[in-house]
Order: structure tokens, then sequence, then C-alpha cells
């Protein structure tokens, strides 16, 4: 097992990373403030780890109510939300039982914003079981549902007690799943970590193949990366909007095409190459460099190409926004490999050439 450390001062948190770590009540022990929890998962994760998860904590003396919600990113709302708050009201879950997310980013999305809701906050645990929710979005405290007019649109930023990542739940994650992961670990590369962009280039394939060191490898680097920026930039108001690359585009893609249809990590691997583009139409990156993350992202099984949707569908999608700030829509750019920076309302025919050019896909 390897730990790292979100430094938060006297909110930080250690994410813990290794094999066969759900079963290890041990782990979580030190962060519950009293011997009751609830687990909180999907019909998909639930079937593979819960009873495991479950039984560790019970050896231990600790209550562990089951909260199993409907799998999928069109489940990210209100009313899978409310079936939380309900089963807690049920059961009288006090302010000190701790909310235990199992499984991927909408699990983890989900039971963070209860979490930081629930009698105006109560402690939670991100157990992350996909490759994408282990690297990043079970990191940072970033918690929320979507809106039919925008992705993420409504939530709370709230730290989590603990990240367990067992890496042994990637034997039961599909192909398609693993891609999609893919597309975040990629990014810090892109981002602020060109050696590390250089080692997936040479590693993709053992990736792929879910080689176990190259995992744990590539795990543990994305979570070094992201534990940097957040203890750096906790809110967003700086630094960590880096971590957006893709995200803007990505977003519109999500929430244009239907939520669900494209999986997160596929949207910002299309959103990432738009974002690329536009760089390179910017002056900012050669040709050579946009070609070079599009040879990774084909090579991890993620696509390059970005839906048709259309110039006004996507600037209205881009336009709810998170990012937009003054009314400006905000893009993460790159000036290079692992050299990126944010730009507000980039010159209009340059996006338009963007959003109408090579890297969306022709019916």
């Amino acid at each position: 097992m390897h730990t790292l450390t979100v430094d938060l001062g006297d909110r930080a948190y250690p994410i813990h990373i290794g094999q066969d770590l759900i079963g290890q009540a041990g782990l979580i022990l030190p962060h519950l403030p009293q011997a009751r929890v609830a687990v909180i998962s999907n019909t998909t994760v639930a079937p593979l780890y819960l009873e495991t998860l479950a039984t560790s904590l019970r050896a231990a003396g600790v209550d562990a109510l089951p909260i199993v919600l409907p799998d999928g990113e069109v489940y990210k709302n209100w009313e899978t939300l409310n079936l939380i708050f309900d089963a807690l009201l049920a059961h009288r879950a006090e302010r000190k039982t701790t909310l235990i997310a199992l499984g991927g980013g909408v699990i983890g999305d989900l039971t963070g914003f209860a979490a930081a809701s629930y009698l105006r906050g109560v402690p939670f645990i991100q157990v992350p079981t996909t490759l994408l929710a282990q690297v990043d979005s079970s990191v940072g405290g970033k918690t929320g549902i979507n809106h039919p007019l925008g992705k993420n649109m409504i939530g709370a930023f709230y730290q989590p007690r603990l990240v367990l990542a067992d890496t042994a739940t990637l034997d039961t994650l599909p192909d398609r799943e693993l891609a999609a992961g893919l597309a975040e670990v990629i990014k810090y590369g892109l981002i602020r970590d060109p050696e590390f962009f250089a080692w997936l280039e040479a590693n993709m394939d053992r990736l792929s193949a879910r080689n176990p060191d190259a995992l744990a490898f590539a795990i543990r680097r994305s979570c070094e990366n992201k534990a940097a920026i957040v203890a750096a930039d906790e809110r967003e108001s700086g630094a960590r909007a880096l971590l957006n690359l893709g995200h803007t585009f990505g977003h519109a893609i999500e929430s244009g095409m239907g939520y669900g249809v494209w999986l997160h990590g596929e949207a910002v691997a299309a959103g990432t190459l738009l974002a690329a583009d536009l760089s390179q139409r910017l002056g900012l990156i050669d040709p050579a460099d946009v070609e070079r993350i599009a040879a990774l992202m084909r090579r991890a099984g993620l696509p390059t190409r970005a839906p048709d949707l259309g110039l006004d569908a996507w600037l209205t999608h881009m336009e709810v926004d998170k990012k937009v700030e003054g009314g400006k829509i905000r893009f993460v750019l790159l000036r290079g490999i692992g050299d990126a920076f944010v730009l507000a309302d980039p010159p209009p025919p340059a996006l338009a050439a963007t959003l109408q050019g090579p890297w969306i896909a022709r019916a």
C-alpha cells in the first residue's frame, strides 16, 4: 500500500492506494467519529464489493447501513439524492454517522453532496472503484449533481476524511470504463507533468492490458499531481482550474448528447483534442503536438473526434458552465505538453473553426 496526503491543514486526509483494501476495516476505523456508517453504492458495484466492505466493518463493531442506488450518469440528480436522504432519515442517521461512497464518480459526487447537505454536514469517506474516480473525482472535495441545462451545476466543495483506492477493483472494470479513466490520467501529463506524459507514451499498452504495476504507478502519480493542486488551490481560484483541460468542451458533449451517452472520460478526451486544436489555431502549439496527444488517446481506446452538435448548440451548452466568469467562457489551453493555462473568450473565428474542424465527427 502507498499513502499520500492531501495537505489542507487540520482538514488534511490520506489517500491509500493498494490491492485488496476494501476488506481492511482497520484503515477506515480511525476516521469514524462513531461506530455507525451508511455505505452508498449502486446496482453494479454493490453485488461485487458491498458485502466485503460491510462485513469487515461489522466485524469491527461498526453498524453499516447499505444504500443501493440505480447506476448511471442519468441518475446523478435531485431524485436520486433524495433516495439517500430518505434512507438516512428513516434510519435516524446522526451528525457523526459517516457516509461511505463505494463506486465510481457518480456515487462519489452524490455521496459527497449528501454528506455536505445532510444535517448541514456529516463526515464522508471515498472508496472509488473506477480508474477515473481513483485518479480524479474522489480527490479534492468536488461534489454535486447534474441539471438538465448543465453538468455538475449544483453542488459543494466538501472534503472527505479518507480516500481508499483499492486497485483490485479495476479487475472487474469494463474496458470502456478503464479507457475513460485513462483520459484523466493523460490530463495530468498535459497540464503539468511532461515526464509523466512521456511515461504514458511508453507504457500505454501496459495500462490498457491492466498491468498491475503500471496501473499502480499511474494512479499514484495522478493522485500526487491532484493532491498538490488541491492543497495549493482548494476552491479553484487559480491553479486548480487547469484540471478542467478538455472539460468545457467535454461537459457540452455530455449535456448535448444526453447524460450517459458519452462517458465523462470519453467526452474529456474528445474535448482535450478540441482544446489542443484551438491552441494550435492560436499559434500556441505545433500540429505535431496535437497529433502526439491524439495518438496517445487512440492507443488508450478513447474517441478523438467530438460529436457534431452544431455551432449554436456548442456555444449554448458551454455558456451554461461553472467555469464561465463575467459572462466569458473560460478554456484551458496548452502552450506545450505539460504547460497549460486558462484563456477567457478566445477569438470567435478561431473557436468556430475548432468547432467545425477536423476533430469534429461528420455524419
